[in-house]
């Protein structure tokens, strides 16, 4: 009888214990919340009140009031399931005081449409860093740390600022494209704007932290966000984010 073939960890699996590890180093703790969560957590105590343009940002599954589910130990607000992982970064500051260094990895879900760097499910990782004195040139070190530790290499990467109403300011974090280093508009990543986005991040914005319990005339800090099955896909040279649930064998096998 042959022998049956081992199992292989699945690539987004691999890369996240790879950052687990990664931020550990540098001393964050691995901090967890509910897939679905109340509209409190998700929009409200992220600075997003309800009307809020912003939330047009986050095309939203919205739990119909009708099922029969508990609350998460929610505050009120209706139920969903969250847009990202910022939520654990109000229920985190809720329950520990300052100093804060947590990563918050998990999947989370957004109403839009598909293509090959774009997908309704998807791994986020969270970052919250809460301290006295934390500046974006902190920011600026973990995140590039981070990236050279990744890939193995030192990363091309680029900072613009943009609008998160959770943050002030705010970042867009760019990676250089692996795949074609820019110039091939035929590129299924960037479009041959040699460059992907792939994080959000900024410093955390006072009412964030009034609503997470920490005073803001004494504490400040950052957070980012990003895409994991992104950075999977330049790290492992995937060209299409919909093969990660795929069920084709022959993607995992390669690892």
């Amino acid at each position: 009888m042959d022998k049956a073939a081992g199992g292989h960890p699945h690539p987004l699996t691999r890369l996240l214990s790879e950052a687990a590890e990664i931020f550990g180093e540098l001393g964050f703790e691995i901090a967890l919340g509910p897939e679905m969560e109340s509209e409190y957590y998700n929009f409200d105590a992220l600075n997003i009140p309800p009307l809020h343009p912003a939330r047009d940002m986050w095309d939203t599954f919205w739990i119909s009031q009708k099922s029969k589910v508990k609350n998460q130990n929610s505050k009120s607000g209706r139920m969903l399931l969250r847009t990202h992982t910022s939520p654990v970064q109000i229920r985190y500051m809720e329950k520990n005081k300052p100093p804060i260094r947590i990563i918050s990895p998990g999947k989370v879900y957004r109403y839009e449409a598909t293509d090959a760097t774009h997908e309704a499910q998807f791994f986020q990782l969270e970052g919250l860093m809460i301290d006295k004195e934390v500046s974006l040139a902190h920011l600026r070190y973990v995140l590039r740390y981070f990236f050279d530790k990744l890939f193995d290499r030192k990363v091309a990467s680029r900072f613009r600022p943009t609008y998160f109403p959770f943050v002030e300011p705010g970042l867009e974090i760019d990676m250089s494209c692996s795949s074609c280093g820019g110039g091939n508009i035929r590129c299924g990543l960037c479009k041959g704007a040699g460059w992907i986005e792939v994080m959000g991040a900024g410093l955390v914005h006072p009412k964030v932290l009034e609503a997470g319990g920490v005073d803001p005339r004494r504490y400040g800090g950052f957070a980012f966000g990003g895409g994991v099955d992104r950075l999977a896909m330049i790290k492992y040279g995937v060209p299409d984010i919909r093969l990660f649930t795929s069920a084709d064998l022959r993607l995992t096998t390669q690892f």
